[in-house]
């Protein structure tokens, strides 16, 4: 059956259906990672997008149980060139169009993804649906253009309720923006005993429970738009060791007096390379973000730059000056991507253990 992804600006492609059915409206972005499309598709700082994948083909080795960074992805649609309809893989257990059905994610292929990426390098990120082909476009047009895309993401993707996931090592408080699984995997590979917390748990209750650290997750969206999550930052920080990932990067920013803004198109892929200030160190990581802190507004009695892409000079890091706490912009805990980074969780490690002597 074909399919219809229509751009805010007018701009149509026309491909072929797979995954669910059903007509969709979302923020059209781009990633060009090469593989992990599950974890990507998983991962709940996509909220309300819809993927386009720049690797021409995507699916060929289907969807197992190892690699989702979410049980309930909450993507709003998967744009390919090309997606395999065969899966061969010792892990595979269900094929990309087969997922994409059980989680209610429409999908279109025979896109020219190429023409689709530079449109949005071009233009920036926008609006877009998919829709059937057999459906009218001046009134599916019409509906895109009076969509409002929803600013609550984080409420959407957190968890409600506090819940454990038990140790025997360090307590760490996990807030939950809408978290990969892989930050719980890599913490919990160091034998941290977390608790997991809803993302607009006040600073009373997350220094009741007397953590030795706090871990400020990813998540989706504009952080301005979670204004809570800003106040705790400011209350906890000198009294706890804090590290922050991706969104909670931005927000450990914003607490500090920094300014944030949308980027035209972000960075999504996992072939980003950035630059320890200090050292030189260059790493290559996965990226998942589409806004960013503005440099000309920190200030240096606060915080400390400590790392820079590589690309376009973008602010990938920052550390506090006088409390322990650091974030970064990009995703140490890869799934999927390259693992340069993950000795900043061992970091967050000696940082918890020195901590427990300061405080």
């Amino acid at each position: 059956m074909e399919r219809l992804l229509i751009l805010e600006d007018g701009t149509v492609f026309k491909g072929k259906s797979f995954g669910a059915t059903g007509n969709v409206f979302g923020e059209i972005v781009f990633t060009t990672s090469m593989t992990g499309y599950q974890e990507t598709i998983t991962d709940q700082s996509f909220n309300g997008q819809i993927i386009t994948f720049t690797y021409p083909m995507v699916g060929n080795y289907g969807v197992n149980r190892d690699d989702y960074e979410s049980i309930a992805p909450t993507c709003k649609g998967v744009v390919v060139k090309e997606h395999a309809r065969v899966a061969s893989n010792w892990r595979n257990q269900m094929t990309l169009d087969e997922f994409l059905k059980q989680k209610g994610i429409p999908g279109i292929s025979g896109i020219d993804t190429r023409a689709l990426t530079r449109k949005i390098r071009e233009v920036g990120t926008m609006k877009a649906s998919i829709v059937d082909a057999g459906d009218s476009f001046e009134h599916a047009y019409d509906q895109l253009k009076a969509t409002v895309l929803a600013t609550n993401q984080v409420q959407q993707v957190s968890t409600n309720k506090p819940y454990p996931s038990p140790g025997t090592g360090r307590n760490v408080a996990v807030i939950d923006f809408g978290l990969k699984h892989s930050i719980l995997r890599e913490l919990s590979k160091r034998d941290c005993n977390l608790t997991v917390l809803p993302y607009n748990t006040d600073a009373e209750t997350i220094l009741s429970l007397s953590p030795d650290g706090v871990m400020l997750t990813n998540g989706p969206g504009d952080p301005k738009d979670v204004p809570e999550a800003i106040e705790m930052i400011r209350q906890i920080q000198g009294k706890i060791p804090i590290f922050g990932i991706c969104l909670g990067h931005q927000l450990f920013a914003l607490a500090n007096g920094a300014d944030t803004y949308k980027m035209k198109f972000g960075h999504r892929g996992l072939n980003h390379p950035v630059r320890e200030v200090a050292t030189g160190r260059i790493d290559f990581t996965s990226q998942n973000h589409g806004y960013a802190v503005d440099e000309q507004t920190i200030d240096p009695e606060h915080l400390l730059v400590t790392h820079v892409e590589v690309n376009d000079g973008t602010v990938e890091g920052v550390r506090h000056r006088r409390y322990p706490a650091f974030s970064v912009q990009f995703h140490p805990d890869a799934a999927p991507g390259p693992h340069d980074a993950l000795h900043l969780f061992d970091e967050f490690m000696e940082m918890m253990d020195a901590g427990k002597e300061q405080f």
